[in-house]
C-alpha cells in the first residue's frame, strides 16, 4: 500500500464522502484513494500488525461506504469521521481477540494527531491540539502500567467497568478504585503542566 498522503487534500473529501453516500462509486474510489494511506498508517499504529491493519481498513471502507449516507459535516470533518471508524474497528478487533491492551506515548505522536484533526482548525489550534496530545500521553506514561492499562481500556477502548474488570480479572471495585485514582493524577499532571 502507498503511504504518499502528501496528494491528498482533506477539503476535497467534503463532496466525495456525501457522494458515496448516494452511491457515486467514482467518488468513493476517489475518497478511498485520497485517505487510504493515512488511514491505513492509523489502523497500523494501533495494531501493530500490517496484515491486521489491512484487513481492518477493508472493513472500515465497507463501513463507510455504508453509512457515508449519515454522514453529518457540521459534526466532524470527513477525515475525522474516517478516522473514527477506523479507530471503532481496530479497538473492535482487538477485543474479539482479547488482545493485551497497553497505551503508551507512541500513538499520540504527531501523524496521528493529524489523521484525526479537522482541516478547518487553525495552525494555532492544531499547534495546541498537539501539545495536549502530548501532555495526556507524558502523564498517561507516567501511571503505573496496571492503572494506565484499566484506564485506556474504559476510556480509549470504550469498555465498561464491568468489561474491564473481567478483561483484566480484577474486582470490580478495584476498577473503579484505580481509574478514580489515575484520572485524579491525570487531573494533577496536566495542571501541572499548564502552570510550567
Amino acid at each position: 500500500m502507498s503511504t504518499d498522503s502528501q496528494s491528498s487534500d482533506p477539503q476535497q473529501f467534503k463532496p466525495w464522502l456525501p457522494a458515496a453516500g448516494k452511491r457515486d462509486a467514482a467518488a468513493f474510489r476517489s475518497l478511498y484513494e485520497a485517505s487510504a494511506p493515512k488511514l491505513f498508517g492509523f489502523a497500523l499504529r494501533i495494531l501493530h500488525k500490517r496484515e491486521l491493519a489491512e484487513e481492518v481498513l477493508q472493513e472500515s471502507f465497507v463501513a463507510i461506504w455504508n453509512n457515508a449516507v449519515n454522514y453529518q459535516p457540521h459534526l466532524a470533518s470527513p477525515m475525522t469521521w474516517m478516522a473514527t471508524i477506523v479507530r471503532n474497528k481496530a479497538f473492535d478487533h482487538l477485543r474479539r481477540t482479547n488482545a493485551a491492551v497497553e497505551i503508551d506515548a507512541e500513538p499520540f505522536d504527531a501523524e496521528v494527531i493529524n489523521a484525526l484533526q479537522d482541516p478547518q482548525r487553525t495552525p494555532i489550534e492544531a499547534l495546541q491540539m498537539s501539545g495536549d496530545a502530548k501532555a495526556l500521553a507524558w502523564c498517561m506514561a507516567a501511571l503505573e502500567g496496571a492503572h494506565r492499562q484499566v484506564l485506556a481500556l474504559a476510556y480509549y477502548h470504550d469498555l465498561s467497568h464491568s468489561e474491564v474488570a473481567r478483561q483484566m480479572t480484577l474486582p470490580i471495585g478495584t476498577v473503579k478504585t484505580w481509574i478514580r485514582r489515575s484520572l485524579e493524577k491525570l487531573r494533577v499532571c496536566l495542571a501541572k503542566g499548564e502552570r510550567a
